[in-house]
């Protein structure tokens, strides 16, 4: 099976060495996204639900480049900065990616000044 390394203008590009996902046959590896504006790499809100969000766009931006959607991801994982934003995260996660719910773990760490959440996925597609 052939690695595809999958790129978007419609995710922000990210300053580190990664690629934004990586295709090999029917799982899709999605790195993980900040709340970063696509086209002017600001980052987007000051709330933990307007970030969070924000990076769920830029995770769906990546899997639809490579082929899927949020109804193929089979675990996502949550970085938090702060474990009294879980609430708030939960809230904005839920709008945003829908039922039935992937698998999920939440990690709490520390990120760059001003951001708040990070969220990276994995996915497994049909065929």
């Amino acid at each position: 099976m052939t690695r595809t390394v999958i790129t978007t203008e419609d995710a922000p590009a990210l300053p580190a060495p990664l690629s934004q996902g990586i295709r090999k046959g029917p799982v899709l590896c999605v790195s993980g996204q900040l709340p970063l504006d696509p086209d002017t790499g600001e980052v987007v809100g000051t709330t933990v639900a307007e970030q969070t969000t924000q990076t769920l766009r830029n995770v769906t931006a990546v899997l639809k480049a490579g082929g899927a959607a949020l109804e193929d991801v089979v675990m996502l994982r949550v970085y938090l900065t702060d474990p009294g934003h879980l609430a708030e995260m939960n809230e904005a996660y839920a709008a945003a990616v829908g039922e039935p719910f992937p698998a999920r773990t939440t990690v709490y760490t520390r990120l760059p000044p001003g951001l708040l959440v990070e969220v990276d996925a994995l996915a497994v597609l049909d065929g």
